[in-house]
């Protein structure tokens, strides 16, 4: 495993890690006696973080992660089993738990190992790229606790694996993706060994993150536009983008080096 550089500007979080390599930063959940299971604080702090590091000029991608036994392997129970109806409409209940993420500019990896279960599914669907260990298991058993999925399970999994795929692990609560399955599925983009996994994703984000800041955060805004737009107008839109990146710095030197066949020095502007 690569060592990690610890910020030292991060908050001191109760429920998860902050780490920078480079120009990635690296959000562990750390709730390891309860499964890192999601809680309305460890999103506060999840949100906290991410709005932090979103702000961040220095920082140009995101790995999001948990444990080797599990990413989330749900929602807190304990926390939630307990409330009404109308407190839980009038306070808009589990919006908080998308609401930065879905703001992000900056890519999202998550680095699934283990357990992926009800929100914690969800959580790595909100993300933009997931990759998988061996070991991973993806599933949405809510219909078991009475309920449904409420963090976007019914929607997220429907477009990434398909209706009757996504009918038939929501509505038994007992048919789970292993990493393997979720690959084929389109749901992860890559499996590796449990031990490799994080390495692996740091090693994308640095990637992505070595590229323009602004063609990046323009290309992860019209992919998602895909699933909100009809072809027509999410081909307005893309051309647009397009067009809008030769106001930058970066199109212009990307295009140069190009032509001059050398490695493109990126400012990010």
């Amino acid at each position: 495993m690569t060592n990690h550089i610890v910020s030292t500007d991060a908050p001191a979080y109760k429920m998860i890690q902050t780490e920078t390599q480079g120009r990635v930063a690296i959000v562990t959940l750390n709730r390891p006696k309860a499964l890192n299971a999601l809680c309305s604080e460890l999103f506060h702090e999840i949100n906290d973080a991410l709005a932090r590091i979103d702000s961040d000029s220095s920082i140009g991608a995101v790995v999001l992660t948990g444990s080797e036994r599990a990413f989330a392997a749900g929602a807190d129970i304990k926390e939630m089993k307990d409330t009404e109806f109308i407190a839980n409409y009038k306070n808009n209940f589990l919006a908080h738990w998308t609401e930065q993420i879905s703001r992000m500019r900056k890519p999202i990896i998550a680095a699934v190992n283990g357990y992926a279960l009800g929100g914690g599914c969800e959580l790595a669907m909100m993300c933009d790229i997931i990759y998988a260990g061996e070991k991973a298991v993806f599933g949405q058993p809510e219909i078991n606790l009475g309920t449904i999925p409420g963090a976007g399970g019914t929607q997220r999994l429907t477009r990434a694996v398909g209706k009757s795929k996504a009918m038939e692990m929501i509505l038994t609560g007992s048919v789970n993706l292993t990493a393997q399955e979720a690959k084929t599925y389109g749901l992860v983009s890559n499996v590796f060994p449990p031990e490799a996994l994080v390495a692996e994703a740091i090693k994308t984000a640095s990637k992505i993150a070595s590229k323009g800041a602004v063609s990046v955060q323009m290309a992860k805004e019209a992919v998602n536009q895909a699933y909100e737009l009809s072809l027509s107008s999410g081909l307005h839109f893309e051309r647009r983008l397009f067009q809008a990146t030769f106001a930058t710095k970066d199109q212009k030197e990307g295009m140069a080096a190009f032509a001059e066949k050398r490695k493109p020095s990126f400012v990010h502007e």
